[in-house]
């Protein structure tokens, strides 16, 4: 198992940005894809972002290409994601999920941080 423990949201201005970042537990993230996804308000979790175990490969939703990148640091079992040039409509709460399969997206993520808050005023 692995246990993810995300940081760095809060309050952003619109063209401002913000890195979030997932720490993990356990010596064996290495072996485990992670992702972003985030959920605004009265609207479904959504993917963002994912990264391959490697660090090799990545995914973005389309609303966050350009604006956004994933990286992972395996010697601190940590994963970021950059966000640059944000927008009002990236205000949402940012959760960290790792499986251990290879598929980035679309896959089923079997562990979930606890969220951390992404405000973006205008």
């Amino acid at each position: 198992q692995v246990q993810l423990v995300e940081s760095g949201g809060g309050l952003g201005q619109a063209g401002g940005s913000l890195r979030l970042s997932c720490a993990a537990s356990g010596r064996t993230f290495g072996s485990y894809t992670t992702g972003w996804f985030r959920q605004a308000p009265g609207k479904d979790r959504d993917f963002v972002a994912g990264i391959s175990r490697s660090g090799g490969s990545t995914d973005y939703a389309d609303s966050v290409k350009g604006r956004f990148t994933i990286s992972r640091d395996s010697a601190r079992s940590t994963v970021y994601l950059q966000m640059d040039s944000l927008k009002p409509e990236d205000t949402a709460v940012y959760y960290c999920a790792a499986r251990s399969g290879i598929l980035i997206h679309p896959a089923t993520y079997d562990y979930w941080g606890q969220g951390t808050q992404v405000t973006v005023s205008s």
